[in-house]
């Protein structure tokens, strides 16, 4: 039997001999207060497109007490090895298997994470899947583009709450039965068990109406602030129904914030788990509040672009997360009172500068990267991956448009809504909406590492005027050790003309023009026969992920004047890429 990292090819050749229709979850969590083990049932209902076909599922457990497929017993010691459970002679048409096993809990964030709260000494659990441990809960085909339904039943103890994908059950005999899901991926399904405290609320505009939950342990429950973080999820769900022209595809909207979690958060369907170091015990800065509600706004965005819509395979992760963060702190700058319109320039000064710094390593690679096995995905959860990816995905919405990115968008959620997808599917609809090539930006930005530097060449007469204006675009060789060749490539930037107002003694905007840069010099015949300003700054607004000089002129009086901008995000766009080239001399004020 094959190990227990599943590689792409197995993937593939899965996903072409079956397709996925329900499961159902039964699991006995009564002695959870406990810890050890519970039992586990599982019955999944696939169809196979070739009789007498073999295949597997995915199981971690320590011991598997049933195996039984289309009625026909398997002996678990013949059948399960190394995680997976061998399914010899499948039927063509629809197949049943059920598989019965005892599974453990974990204190590890994978699988069924369980904690005990040392206030009051009781258990809570939740479960973290992504990128393959649904299968240390249920037997499951662990890949994302098998989408199913999900039925879960679950027997906690008595007093206890149980929140899964689907709304909430009344409990009977401390068993509560969810409705099956949507079709959703394995790795977004999810159980969160356990005396929780919660806070209830709903969202409601033009006749519709999503149930709101928030939860903790109660310990926490003095300091949930619980208006706060409802009033972010609102207006995230205003913006992006309104971008995204697709109502919220999930029937309720539930915010766990749980211990002891591996990262950030989770977007399981319907059920966002977050770490509860975002319950503020003390007085924090109000970065602090701007980076939750980032993540707040992140995961909820994932709601449509991620499991609406999910990957077909872990290569186009990146995407995913990159959507999310751009359209996060989209909705962070643009959204209607928002408390924070500055968040670009946050975005610059943390993403941004983390993407600059690991694109300038031996390291580096190419934000696309190939997934070929599970392994893989681990070692791409890099600041290339992430942060290089949501920087490159800003110069996309530039490059198209934001009106055609967002046009392009709800045409993507409609045409594979509960479906899996690749990055093609979105750049062909990016390539409708916008009219752009998109296969040759696509290879120039995602299949190439390496940062360009943009510098502006200015020429002007006697009074000041410009008579010549030009960028020239340089792609200084990889780090040593780094695989690839520099590349050029084209850029959507704009161009920022700032003035020294005499009144405010602010440095302010007076002019921007956007264009195109392609090639090594583009010229800017919009900016001849104009004086020149006190300062001519490149990529305004950061649209793009590139490195930016200043002219000598420009440079002498930032220099002098670098606090003086009206603006945070010139400063931002100054300290990630300044310098000027004075014979072999490179300055950083």
């Amino acid at each position: 039997m094959p190990g227990t990292n599943l590689t792409r090819e197995e993937a593939q050749q899965r996903a072409t001999l079956l397709t996925v229709d329900s499961y159902e979850i039964d699991l006995d969590l009564s002695g959870a207060q406990e810890g050890g083990t519970y039992r586990s049932a599982t019955t999944v209902r696939f169809d196979v497109t070739e009789g007498g076909s073999e295949s597997f599922i995915d199981l971690v457990a320590p011991t598997v007490h049933e195996v039984t497929l289309n009625g026909d017993p398997l002996d678990p010691e013949e059948v399960f090895k190394d995680s997976r459970i061998a399914l010899p002679g499948l039927l063509e048409g629809p197949n049943i298997l059920r598989v019965v096993a005892d599974c453990s809990y974990t204190n590890t964030g994978e699988g069924l994470h369980r904690f005990v709260d040392p206030v009051d000494q009781q258990a809570y659990l939740y479960t973290q899947f992504e990128v393959p441990d649904a299968r240390r809960v249920f037997a499951s085909f662990e890949q994302p583009d098998l989408k199913a339904t999900f039925q879960f039943t679950v027997k906690a103890p008595n007093g206890w709450t149980v929140i899964s994908n689907s709304p909430t059950p009344e409990p009977r005999d401390d068993t509560w039965v969810f409705e099956p899901t949507p079709r959703i991926s394995t790795y977004i399904t999810a159980l969160i068990v356990g005396p929780y405290h919660s806070v209830h609320s709903v969202y409601e505009k033009d006749g519709q109406s999503v149930p709101l939950g928030i939860y903790c342990r109660p310990s926490l429950a003095e300091y949930l602030d619980s208006d706060a973080i409802f009033e972010v999820t609102r207006q995230g769900f205003a913006w992006f129904q309104e971008k995204f022209d697709y109502a919220y595809p999930f029937k309720k909207y539930d915010q766990l914030f749980v211990p002891e979690f591996n990262a950030g958060a989770m977007e399981n369907a319907g059920a966002v788990t977050i770490r509860d170091q975002y319950v503020f015990r003390s007085k924090v800065t109000d970065a602090a509040y701007e980076l939750r509600a980032e993540t707040i706004l992140h995961e909820l965005a994932h709601m449509w672009f991620g499991d609406l819509v999910t990957m077909e395979w872990w290569n186009d992760l990146w995407l995913n997360e990159s959507f999310a963060t751009y359209t996060s702190i989209a909705c962070q700058a643009y959204a209607p009172d928002s408390r924070w319109p500055h968040s670009w320039t946050t975005f610059a000064n943390s993403m941004k500068t983390w993407a600059y710094r690991q694109d300038q390593l031996p390291s580096t690679h190419p934000i696309m990267a190939e997934i070929g096995d599970l392994d893989d995905v681990l070692v791409n959860f890099d600041g290339i991956t992430y942060a290089k990816g949501a920087s490159v995905l800003k110069q996309l919405v530039a490059y198209v448009g934001m009106d055609e990115f967002f046009a392009g968008v709800q045409a993507y959620f409609k045409r594979h809504a509960y479906g899996n997808t690749r990055l093609s599917d979105l750049l062909g609809a990016l390539e409708e909406t916008s009219g752009r090539d998109l296969k040759t930006w696509s290879k120039a930005w995602l299949q190439t590492a390496g940062i360009n530097i943009l510098r502006p060449e200015i020429e002007t007469d006697a009074e000041g005027v410009i008579t010549a204006f030009a960028i020239r675009q340089q792609a200084p060789a990889l780090p040593a050790g780094a695989k690839g060749e520099p590349t050029l490539r084209p850029h959507r930037i704009a161009v920022g003309l700032y003035g020294l107002d005499a009144d405010t003694g602010k440095l302010v905007r007076d002019e921007r023009v956007e264009l195109d840069v392609d090639g090594e010099l583009t010229a800017v015949p919009q900016l001849v026969g104009k004086q020149r300003p006190d300062v001519v700054l490149l990529n305004d607004d950061d649209l793009s992920y590139a490195k930016v000089r200043l002219d000598e002129q420009s440079l002498a009086f930032v220099t002098e004047h670098l606090g003086d901008f009206e603006s945070s995000l010139p400063r931002a766009v100054l300290g990630l890429g300044l310098g000027h080239d004075a014979g072999r001399r490179t300055r950083h004020p």
